[in-house]
């Protein structure tokens, strides 16, 4: 079958017992796994000093990156369990239940509580990883905005439903961390430092991501501390969208890249943000973001991009994010869910082991098989929690292009 082609019909149950698939081979797996930038977790890399530096670090993270066979358990990395990821995984049961336990629920808030970055004040996480920038490397379980706000939002999300004051806590000391640590000004400038405190060059999905915390914070705790900041830096990363749209990924020399899941953390954030803060004054830009993502991103045989510019690869977490963005955008653009539908009838005829996990990419000559928890597991178990609900909640298959 072509990569080009539609999945065959699938009806809008089959979402949630394809969900329930996965939500079990992920725990059969202890919600741990590898991920396609774990490979300074290797333990032959580990005992060979002479390797640990810069290049041979992007050398290696890149190899097993990109190496159509897993060759992780010959390099000795560990599965680990990822707080991001768990973080995911916990939002997605909220969303499932009640086929989730309490118990399951429970003991995914434990764990996130076990694997905060020790050694810091505030409630914060980083990767199970060590990874390698182009000019830092940044150690295993080193705080960062991004990991720190998907798990604080997981923390608010079982507040929100179970009432859990703990997890509130929790959320409300990293959102701390994310302004004491992580919030600079300069002159007329702000922004939230990622993916260490020293950088200032903006990254405008972690700002929308800290942002939409901060605003989704304090409309919790009527703390009007945090909205200042919170829409000071929505403001600034709003203002360098670009006339079509798109945002780049960041403002460096090497940040200018424009590609799927970014702009939709970019998408769906600014819109939380507008829903939290009680403003309209990013509608303007949302709907021309919106418009410019399902244009270059978004392709009607259910196809989706990685890059505005070119169709390979395909990557999961591309589809997760369409999905998710989709689902999110229905009340902007009506339609939107039967799209993400269509999103998921092409992954799952494409990209889907009947072992009960999803693949990491297609390329034009191939496709890369290997299960990674947070990137591809986590992601699309959220998305289609997500879709799911969106097709329970409207009027039936129908509104999601599926048929039974």
């Amino acid at each position: 079958m072509s990569p080009h082609t539609p999945g065959p019909p699938v009806g809008a149950e089959a979402v949630r017992a394809v969900a329930m698939r996965l939500a079990d081979y992920c725990r059969k797996h202890d919600w741990a796994g590898h991920d396609p930038y774990d490979a300074l977790n290797s333990r032959v890399f580990q005992a060979l000093p002479l390797l640990d530096r810069r290049i041979p670090r992007l050398i290696l993270t890149q190899a097993l990156k990109r190496s159509p066979v897993d060759i992780r358990p010959l390099a000795l990395v560990p599965k680990t369990q990822n707080p991001k990821a768990l973080a995911l995984f916990l939002t997605a049961l909220l969303e499932l239940e009640p086929a989730a336990s309490a118990a399951t629920i429970s003991m995914l808030v434990e764990r996130l509580a076990e694997l905060r970055s020790p050694g810091v004040r505030r409630w914060c996480w980083g990767y199970s990883f060590p990874w390698q920038t182009r000019t830092d490397v940044v150690p295993r379980w080193t705080p960062n905005l991004v990991c720190t706000s998907f798990v604080a939002n997981a923390l608010l999300d079982v507040f929100e439903r179970h009432g859990d004051r703990r997890c509130l806590d929790m959320a409300a000391d990293a959102a701390s961390y994310i302004v004491e640590d992580l919030y600079w000004t300069d002159g007329g400038e702000a922004g939230f430092s990622y993916p260490l405190p020293p950088h200032r060059t903006p990254i405008h999905n972690a700002n929308f991501l800290g942002a939409a915390l901060l605003c989704r914070l304090s409309a919790l705790t009527a703390d009007p501390r945090l909205l200042e900041p919170g829409l000071r830096v929505a403001r600034e990363s709003a203002a360098a969208q670009r006339a079509d749209g798109s945002w780049p990924y960041g403002e460096g020399p090497h940040q200018r890249w424009i590609d799927n899941f970014h702009t939709g953390y970019n998408l769906c954030a600014l819109k939380t943000i507008g829903i939290h803060a009680g403003t309209g004054e990013f509608e303007a830009g949302l709907r021309r973001g919106f418009d410019f993502y399902v244009r270059h991103f978004v392709r009607e045989s259910g196809v989706v991009s990685y890059f505005h510019d070119r169709t390979y690869p395909i990557d999961i977490h591309s589809v997760a994010q369409s999905i998710l963005t989709l689902v999110a955008f229905e009340d902007v653009a009506p339609g939107s869910i039967r799209r993400a539908g269509q999103v998921f009838r092409w992954a799952l005829s494409h990209m889907w082991d009947e072992a009960g996990y999803f693949y990491y990419r297609v390329h034009r000559l191939g496709t890369i098989r290997t299960s990674y928890m947070r990137w591809s597991q986590a992601w699309m178990l959220l998305a289609l929690a997500k879709l799911s609900n969106a097709a329970t909640a409207g009027a039936g298959d129908a509104d999601i292009g599926m048929s039974a």
